[in-house]
């Protein structure tokens, strides 16, 4: 049960009704950072994917663990204003199967992932638990920058940190315990 009141009428996606309605000025701008990061990322599918859920294992938010890009995104991004064909799930990257998922729990032992995903999750797990890590691992940082560009990095740091507050925030205030709907009803 959420911890703040959500209508009824709003069981079935009480995020939608708490950013608009507690919070209306910061939830629309959180939606348009959330919208930006899934519409013009830099990262692939897998890449992305990797750090996300990694990031909603460790914030804990049900419905972060649930998602799964090529089949919610563009769903998520046309009920919440965006342009489902800038999705990054629409860019005809490889799609990750349910093995790839499973593994993130266990990264440091799996063996399918590209050095580049093993980093985005590595990293995604240092910036949603122990940022202060990072402060002296030049070790880390060569291989980020043999890894990624610049650009790319802070396109991740961007993109993980968004996951970090708005997973938190959902979790937190119990707005996760609903599934999240995958198709928006077309009109006949």
């Amino acid at each position: 049960m959420p911890r703040v009141h959500v209508p009824d009428s709003f069981a079935h996606d009480p995020s939608a009704y708490v950013w608009s309605h507690y919070a209306p000025e910061v939830g629309a701008a959180a939606g348009a950072y959330s919208r930006a990061v899934y519409e013009h990322s830099t990262m692939t599918l897998r890449e992305m994917e990797a750090a996300r859920v990694r990031t909603a294992h460790i914030n804990g938010c049900k419905l972060c663990i649930g998602m799964r890009a090529a089949r919610d995104l563009e769903g998520h991004l046309e009920r919440s204003g965006g342009d489902p064909g800038k999705a990054v799930s629409a860019r005809g990257n490889p799609v990750p199967d349910e093995a790839f998922y499973a593994a993130i729990a266990d990264w440091r032992g799996a063996t399918c992932f590209s050095e580049r995903e093993r980093l985005a999750i590595d990293y995604a797990e240092r910036l949603g638990q122990a940022p202060q890590s990072m402060d002296e691992d030049e070790d880390f940082w060569a291989r980020m920058h043999a890894a990624f560009s610049d650009a790319e990095i802070v396109d991740m740091t961007f993109a993980i940190v968004s996951w970090i507050a708005f997973g938190r925030l959902t979790h937190v205030l119990d707005l996760d315990g609903v599934c999240m709907p995958t198709a928006i009803p077309q009109p006949a």
